[in-house]
């Protein structure tokens, strides 16, 4: 009997497997973050806050940076063996410009946790550590604090359109040829995507400062990408 697990379609399998498994830790904690733990600490007091950001909040990102961390290592291994399989004619599909179009979103959403989230973070945790010992406040926590709220609710915006890409790769299939205008598509992408990472570096919430608008913003994104689409193929 062949064991298929240790062949190139087994590997492939058990990187999937490992996608999904980081995944579900890195947007799972995501969305605690988002949909619960922002909600409790607006209604707790100073102390309760605090002791929280002190010793649950730690723990906490470390699951979610580590998650996002070897999720997007699995999805990068797995789309370089896949891209070596097709080669470049097999690449004008729609599995790729599915797959292409959540991993675009996932690899700006897996950045964003470690270059700004992360970074920021650290700065409100170390803030609560020394307050908390009677030590002076660092100045710009609240600040970095807030940066770190903007990023991580656009990652919650992002994660919606990037989920309906990501299962959308098997699953929703149209045609791709020569007449597409696949440069124009990515063009459209990169433009909203872009604008959208720029205001998570430097600007405000906006629509996406309450639950009920970051996943209707998410919603939203979703059928603009689709849209694309359905002028560009």
């Amino acid at each position: 009997m062949q064991l298929t697990l240790f062949t190139l379609d087994g590997l492939l399998f058990f990187l999937r497997f490992l996608h999904i498994f980081f995944g579900i830790i890195w947007i799972g904690l995501l969305y605690y973050f988002n949909f619960v733990q922002g909600a409790f600490f607006n209604e707790v007091d100073a102390v309760v806050k605090s002791t929280a950001t002190q010793k649950l909040v730690p723990r906490a990102l470390w699951w979610f940076r580590w998650g996002a961390f070897w999720t997007f290592i699995m999805g990068l291994s797995i789309l370089t063996i896949r891209g070596h399989q097709a080669g470049a004619d097999g690449m004008m599909s729609s599995y790729w410009m599915n797959i292409l179009t959540g991993g675009l979103m996932g690899t700006i959403m897996a950045a964003n946790v470690w270059f700004v989230i992360w970074p920021n973070q650290k700065i409100v945790i170390q803030n609560a550590v020394q307050t908390a010992s009677g030590g002076a406040a660092i100045p710009d926590a609240a600040a970095r604090g807030a940066r770190a709220g903007v990023a991580s609710r656009t990652n919650t915006l992002l994660s919606i359109p990037m989920l309906f890409y990501m299962a959308s790769a098997r699953h929703l299939i149209y045609g791709v040829s020569a007449n597409s205008k696949i440069g124009l598509y990515w063009i459209l992408v990169f433009l909203v995507v872009g604008g959208i990472e720029v205001n998570a570096l430097f600007g405000k919430t906006g629509p996406m400062t309450t639950i009920k608008g970051v996943i209707t913003s998410g919603f939203v994104l979703t059928a603009i990408f689709y849209a694309f689409l359905a002028i560009t193929m």
